[in-house]
This record gives C-alpha cells, structure tokens and sequence, in this order.
C-alpha cells in the first residue's frame, strides 16, 4: 500500500514553490491555508495529499467546491492541463468501487473521499469527516466550514483551505486568523513567488481582454485590496475609508432611531439608523434566518433605543398570504410594530439611491461589521459564456443586508425633516441620477454622452 501511495505522488510533480506546503503537511500539521495565484496548482497539490492520506489511514474524506455543479465539473469529471484526469492520480488497483451520480470514490482499503458543495453542507451533517479540503474558499459558503471544524476538531482530522482572494470577505478573516496563529500553516503567494506564467502572458491576457487589471491583480498577485470585480459599492467602500467614515458611530439619543428591512423566507435584516443634520449614521444591525416576524419585532424593542422613528420595509410586506389571507404588514401592526413602505422601484435605481446615501453617511465598525461585509460582497452575477459582468445583482448570503439597506435609501425622503418639496426632488434626483446630466440619459439624445 505504501508503494502505491508513493508511486502515486510521484505521478505528480511538485513544483519548487509547492513543496513548504506539501511537507508541511507530511509533517503533520493540521490545519493549511493556501492563497495562491490562478493556475499555479492549487486543487492538484491538495487533492495528491487528499489521496495519500485517504490511502494512509481509513476514513471519510470531503474535497468542498463552492457549489455540486463546481465540484462535479472541476475535479470529479476534470483533468489537468496535460489532459490527465483527476481520477487517474489515484492508482486504479486502489479504487474498490465509484458511485458518479453522489460523487463518491470509495477504496479498497475502506476509505471514501466525496466531492460536494459548500451549499449543500446540511447533507454532511451527522458524518464524521477526517480529512476536507475547501477549494475556492472565498466562493464558498463559510458555514460549510463553521460546520466541519468541531468535527475535525473533537477526531484528530485535518483541514486544508485554498482559494484566491475575492474581496474581504470570509477567507480574508480567515487569512488575518491563520497568518498570525501557529496552529496554521499560512502560504500567500503571488505570481512572483510562483513564477508559473509569464509576465508577458498575463499582459496578452489584459490586452486580449480576457482579464482586466483590477482581476489580474486578484488573480496573479492574490491581491484583497482591489476589491470584488463586479462589486457595487467598493468604491463608496474606499472612499469612506478614506474619509474615516467607518468608525465608532454612537447612538445619539435625542435623535429618532429608523430601522430598514430586508424580509425574506429564508434570512431577515435590519439596518439601524439616524439622521442628523442630513447626515446618515448607521449604529446598527441584526440578520437572522428562518425565523418568524415576531422574533425580529422582539429584537428591536429589546434595544436601549428610546426614540423610534420609521420602520422602513420592503413594499411587498403588503402582499396578502395566499392561505390565511393576512399579510406580513398586518402581523407587524399587530405585534405593535407600523411599517412605512419604501417605494416600489427599479433595482438599479435602488443601487442608485444607496450609492447616493453612502457618500454620506457613516457607519459603526464594530456593530455593523456584518453589514460592512454585506455591502462590500454586493456585487453583479457573472455571465460565463459572455465573460463578463451582467448587471444583474447576484443573490447570495451578502444580498439580504444590501437590500435591507437599499429600504433606508429608497425612503430618505420620507424621513429627513425640514426641507421644501424642491429639495427632496433635488435629493431623490441625485439619488437615481447621480452627477449625470439628464441630457444622454435616452440613447438619441448625445452620442458623446455614456448611456447607462
């Protein structure tokens, strides 16, 4: 068995920069984060080392992609660039039986290593893994891994985590745990580090097109500073850090706390804020999920706040329930709660209005730190077949807190006291237009004016 599993890593040959990790691994470390740049041999390291201890000790292995379809299209059907599958790394001698409708590769020596999604982890619950890797990890869901650590944790199991950047989002907090933690094996390496492609290439790749500067940086350079690609709202992100605008924002209590809603089947949000001299800040806010009305009700009148303004919801809390008949706005107002609907408009121009809002407001670090996330990882679904960004807002655990504040943004007007009928159109016009002339708004009007 040994023979085997020795002949089978030396099917794989480990590139210079590769061999800390892979040895510190053979060593016995436990826990291995790896951010490295695109095509330098990530999943190929880790699934090599999956397979020698799957081969070295018996036991139940999961390899996590970000979704089933990743997993399934990535390494259980994929193959490296010199057309060897996946598979074929582990020695056909050693393999007992492969179950392709669940993934499942099971060996002779009684291991089984399965390929799943990070979405699907409710259906690993109740097993007892010792050895996952997390591939793609900044995609991935990260209760996935939430999940599988106490299981690692209480049997002796090993964790290995790989990934390129996409914004500070899960695997940047994981990164800022692991590379200061002797627990960890941290390696962050870039395209200088590697030296796998060109300079040169990746130049023809930004000059043909097929990547921009911004994603060369993430994806070569394993760069968290320049963002999500396709995010709404990092450059009003930037800026209010910029500004020192995401700070400590205290609760002023003579001023009307508002709250935002993002109600939903399967998450609830709720944005905190106060209006102070046209000046936004937001002190606050919870999520939960699958939970009912009365919960997050009972949560904001557990707050100190003691002057409420408006509870601003999504305008489909007035739709009636097709069985009872009672719709969400009716149950609120029944648990002592008035909701004011904001205004049923177009997405965009939603992203508009939040865009607008930022660019003054400010926002408490500590308290709203989930919320930070949620706004910074709001971004567009991409069209893989197009190769590029759609428009479209990707829905995901980030998109509910975003929305929630797009409430608060949409419904400004309806909450900033004092100013002329002129000056809320001024408000709500520079909310959906921006600084953009309304000449070149329609495509007829001037063809040297960008159409949006």
């Amino acid at each position: 068995m040994k023979a085997s599993v020795q002949l089978d890593l030396d099917k794989f040959k480990a590139r210079e920069y590769q061999r800390p990790l892979i040895n510190a691994f053979k060593a016995g470390k436990r826990k291995i984060l790896a951010i490295w740049p695109r095509r330098s041999g990530k999943d190929l390291v880790a699934w090599n080392l999956m397979i020698r201890a799957a081969l070295g000790k018996k036991g139940i292995y999961y390899y996590i992609l970000p979704t089933y379809s990743q997993a399934k299209k990535v390494l259980f059907e994929g193959m490296t660039n010199d057309g060897t599958r996946f598979q074929d790394y582990i020695p056909k001698e050693l393999i007992r039986s492969i179950n392709s409708t669940e993934m499942k590769i099971f060996l002779i020596n009684g291991s089984l290593i399965q390929f799943v999604g990070s979405m699907d982890y409710d259906r690993l619950m109740g097993t007892n893994p010792i050895g996952c890797v997390f591939s793609e990890y900044s995609l991935s869901d990260p209760m996935a891994l939430q999940y599988m650590r106490p299981i690692l944790m209480a049997n002796g199991g090993w964790l290995i985590v790989i990934s390129t950047p996409r914004g500070h989002n899960a695997l940047w907090d994981l990164y800022n745990i692991a590379s200061t933690s002797e627990d960890w094996y941290c390696s962050k390496l870039t395209v200088d580090d590697t030296q796998h492609i060109s300079l040169h290439e990746i130049k023809k790749e930004i000059a043909s097109g097929e990547i921009s500067e911004e994603l060369a940086q993430q994806e070569y350079w394993s760069s968290f500073s320049h963002g999500i690609l396709g995010s709404f709202y990092c450059k009003e992100l930037d800026r209010m850090r910029l500004d020192n605008r995401i700070t400590s924002v205290p609760w002023e209590s003579s001023f009307e706390v508002h709250t935002s809603w993002d109600i939903g089947l399967d998450m609830t949000s709720i944005v905190f804020f106060q209006i102070m001299n046209n000046v936004i800040h937001i002190i606050d806010y919870y999520e939960n999920s699958n939970l009912s009305l009365d919960h997050y009700i009972g949560v904001i009148k557990s707050k100190p706040y003691t002057v409420w303004g408006q509870h601003i919801g999504p305008h489909d809390m007035a739709n009636r329930e097709f069985t009872t008949g009672i719709s969400r706005l009716d149950i609120a107002k029944n648990l002592g709660v008035e909701f004011t609907l904001a205004p049923n408009v177009s997405i965009m121009d939603g992203i508009e209005s939040v865009r607008s809002m930022l660019s003054r407001c400010y926002i408490d670090d500590i308290k709203c730190k989930r919320l930070i996330k949620c706004i910074e990882n709001y971004r567009q679904t991409y069209d893989d077949k197009r190769q590029g960004y759609t428009g479209i807002p990707y829905h995901d655990q980030f998109s509910h807190g975003a929305d929630a504040l797009r409430m608060a943004a949409l419904s400004l007007n309806k909450l900033i006291k004092g100013l002329t009928a002129q000056d809320l159109d001024k408000i709500y016009e520079e909310a959906v237009l921006g600084n953009r002339p309304r000449k070149g708004f329609f495509r007829d009007d001037d063809e040297n004016t960008p159409h949006y």
